[in-house]
């Protein structure tokens, strides 16, 4: 989607940009030079993080693409925590882990407090026997509310060492809720918000989504002053898309239906007026999707880090890593994720070695997601002019309202900010403009 495409339906696709080349260009042929990045000393002043991946959900949400499974029996669930484990302790003898310390964790999913509380205490002790996170400056656990219990907050803050907790709330209408397939229901919120606030996590994050099918004006204002009442550290906020395997995209693909989405002019009006209100409130807007109460108490480890290229190791079915600048992905299937760990080996399924120009792009179109780029920064790392480098596009986007540049600093404009990730294709290389993106 370009910056000229203001008012159109939201038709199926991915829109959301989270990294470059696109997926669908990552090959089996590439593991090789993956394998060797992990079997190769890191370059010691590169940050590393972890990602973990609990791909179950009580319900899986008609909007959602993730690999997760639902009716799960528990000892499916418990094979695939003892897959993760033995996967940890695969990865915990990597060259490429070197002496550095984990300075961000992610537990994400599916739904991690899918998860009982012994569940999550037996697996924090299992990786704990391999690895260490307790000089991470960042924890981050997703959560779903309805799968929260008192014991099972206080578990992911003293047992698991959890500093962000991320709350997928993503609507307080429960008739939006049980419309797009969510498991939980408003009174679940704020039951947890309760154990939530006596546990007391440095960061708690809330998870909205504007153009929710139902969504009307009314009930989105009334999810923001729901969200203000909270006052969460800070507030995630991510425009509704459909990629290609979503149960709505299934339904327009096969049935020929209207989508049943806000459009993009839309979604990104419900957006503004959220940002409004929250910097009325005291926040401020930290990046096209996020606001924070207090910047000097919230940083955002994981995301900073990665979009400038730290190293990332995956753990779970179809996770994405990336090492000294090769990206990878896990097996995708379940069966062979589990018997291929079960075998002793990584379950790497695809990979892709970025050329150096890549390396720049990626780099760039992730941190023009923070809402600014500073010019002297590319050009320390990359020897690169960017403003010179994609004069073009910068100048249509100045023209059009969508981009200030003053000195060294690129920044978008409030209305650029809105429309983040439908900027980015700009910067592609031919060859991966149009291209399907996962």
């Amino acid at each position: 989607m370009s910056s000229t495409a203001s008012d159109k339906k939201t038709n199926v696709g991915s829109y959301f940009i989270s990294n470059y080349p696109p997926y669908s260009q990552w090959t089996p042929g590439e593991l090789p030079a993956v394998r060797q990045a992990l079997d190769s000393p890191p370059t010691e002043a590169t940050p590393l993080g972890l990602y973990l991946h609990i791909p179950f959900c009580r319900k899986r949400c008609k909007f959602c693409y993730f690999k997760v499974f639902t009716d799960v029996k528990s000892a499916e669930v418990q094979r695939y925590v003892d897959a993760l484990c033995s996967e940890i302790s695969l990865v915990s003898q990597l060259e490429v882990m070197g002496d550095r310390p984990f300075r961000f964790v992610y537990f994400g999913g599916g739904t991690p407090s899918f998860l009982a509380p012994k569940q999550l205490v037996k697996l924090a002790d299992r990786l704990r026997e391999h690895i260490t996170w307790d000089g991470a400056e960042e924890v981050t656990f997703e959560c779903e509310p309805g799968t929260l219990s008192e014991t099972k907050v206080k578990t992911l803050r003293e047992d698991l060492g959890v500093t962000r907790l991320s709350l997928g709330i993503e609507n307080f209408s429960d008739k939006l809720l049980e419309e797009n397939g969510r498991a939980h229901l408003s009174k679940q919120v704020f039951n947890a918000w309760d154990w939530i606030s006596e546990a007391n996590f440095p960061n708690v994050n809330i998870d909205l989504i504007a153009g929710m099918v139902g969504e009307t004006w009314d009930n989105w204002k009334d999810n923001i002053r729901r969200t203000l009442e909270l006052s969460p550290e800070s507030v995630t906020i991510y425009q509704m898309e459909l990629p290609f395997n979503t149960v709505y995209s299934k339904d327009i693909l096969g049935n020929q239906t209207e989508s049943p989405v806000a459009d993009w002019q839309t979604k990104r009006d419900w957006v503004d007026d959220a940002f409004s209100e929250f910097v009325k409130a005291g926040y401020s807007v930290s990046s096209a999707y996020t606001v924070v109460k207090d910047p000097n108490k919230v940083n955002f480890s994981y995301r900073d880090n990665l979009w400038q290229g730290a190293d990332l190791l995956a753990t779970g079915i179809a996770s994405f890593g990336h090492a000294s600048g090769v990206h990878y992905q896990n097996l995708p299937e379940l069966e062979p994720y589990l018997s291929t760990i079960e075998s002793g080996e990584l379950p790497l399924g695809r990979g892709f070695v970025p050329t150096e120009h890549q390396r720049l792009v990626r780099e760039m179109i992730l941190l023009l997601k923070r809402g600014f780029l500073d010019v002297s920064y590319f050009q320390d790392k990359f020897q690169v002019d960017i403003v010179d480098r994609w004069r073009a596009v910068w100048d249509q986007y100045v023209q059009e309202g969508l981009v200030t540049i003053d000195g060294g600093t690129i920044r978008l404009t409030r209305q650029g900010l809105l429309q983040a990730d439908g900027l980015l294709p700009a910067f592609f290389e031919p060859e991966h403009q149009g291209v399907r993106y996962t």
